[in-house]
């Protein structure tokens, strides 16, 4: 199992279990522990891994760190621990001050679900305010697990991990004032576009206008972003592997047999965005699809009595029909293809139910 399929299957066990931890102990014991091990260290040896690590602060002597991971007989990282359901705000200010007191170069923040690494690259020797990188494990991303293995004991190099974490603190901030402009466009994010193709004088009436259209232009084009990704995803797996998915069913409504039935672009954009979600839980080489005159099915197995959801998108109105677990189907009017991430659980339930039907007949 490679670092990514390890780190992904550890985030969906501390969502199971969390629950069931009800105390600081039991969090270090069930994620902290279990995490650190992750990361390639034996936590039950000290010259790797050292619990309760003494950090004396001024006349305070005996202080403790939850864990420190060494390297070469000096600390290199700092781990302060707390229960998963506390916030890790108010906490800053105890990892801050052992940090200046000893050698290592990173602190971590963590209550096992939200990981915070910090450094000093503001101040020599002084922890800085604000995490360089930060990641929720049970909703980690792919481009985090990447600069999370740069702390694999196989990869952990502190001045490498330095170079690159400054250019992560900055492009947090960056996406962070992004995020904001995006859902609320400031009046100097909104002229700087208007200024450019608005010819008359920018009144606050004229500002306000383009501050809902910067809005929508934005939503619009993220929108674009996603669909163009989605096809191009499409096309790449149909040229690779030609997959069953593109079987066509055999019609038995008598008015169906011998009409044309051609698969649109926006039914392929439907079953790419039902594979996406439902590749978290499965193969997705188990996803396929069969088009129909009146309806998209996508199936499980590539087999007619597993239908995942049917598609009805060639009318005047949308819909996604969704089954229960006596395989009845409703059907919800959806706006746009992009609404079926809505019905993630739901998409997930109904593949559950087939592979426990699947457990029982054997």
């Amino acid at each position: 199992m490679d670092f990514k399929d390890e780190i992904k299957r550890f985030g969906d066990k501390v969502e199971k279990l969390k629950t069931q931890i009800q105390t600081e102990e039991a969090t270090k014991n069930a994620f902290i522990m279990p995490f650190i091990k992750v990361l390639g260290y034996d936590v039950f040896d000290p010259f790797e891994v050292m619990p309760e690590f003494i950090a004396d602060i001024g006349i305070k002597k005996g202080e403790k760190v939850d864990y420190a991971i060494m390297k070469e007989g000096q600390p290199s990282i700092l781990i302060e621990c707390k229960h998963w359901g506390e916030s890790l705000d108010p906490h800053n200010s105890q990892l801050f001050r052992y940090f200046h007191t000893i050698a290592a170069k990173f602190g971590l923040l963590s209550n096992g679900i939200i990981y915070r690494f910090y450094s000093d690259l503001v101040e020599p020797n002084k922890m800085d305010e604000k995490p360089f990188f930060e990641f929720n494990v049970t909703d980690i991303k792919d481009n985090q697990i990447e600069e999370l293995k740069k702390f694999h004991k196989s990869y952990f190099n502190i001045e490498n991990i330095q170079t690159t974490a400054s250019e992560l603190k900055y492009m947090n901030e960056l996406k962070t004032l992004i995020n904001i402009e995006f859902q609320n466009p400031s009046e100097g994010f909104v002229k700087l576009f208007a200024k450019q193709i608005y010819k008359g004088m920018l009144t606050s009436k004229v500002v306000d206008q383009f501050a809902t259209l910067t809005k929508k232009s934005i939503q619009q084009y993220i929108n674009d972003l996603i669909t163009e990704r989605l096809k191009s995803a499409l096309e790449k797996e149909n040229d690779a592997e030609q997959p069953v998915s593109e079987k066509k069913p055999a019609t038995t409504n008598a008015e169906e047999k011998g009409s044309f039935i051609e698969t649109t672009e926006e039914e392929k954009e439907g079953y790419m965005i039902v594979k996406t979600i439902l590749r978290q839980k499965i193969k997705p080489t188990r996803i396929a699809y069969r088009d129909a005159q009146s309806y998209f099915a996508i199936l499980l197995d590539d087999n007619n009595r597993k239908t995942v959801c049917r598609l009805y998108l060639n009318g005047s109105r949308r819909y996604i029909g969704t089954f229960d677990e006596q395989k009845k189907e409703t059907k919800t009017e959806i706006s746009t293809v992009d609404d079926i991430f809505k019905f993630e659980e739901t998409l997930y339930k109904t593949v559950d139910w087939y592979d426990s039907e699947k457990v029982q007949a054997t």
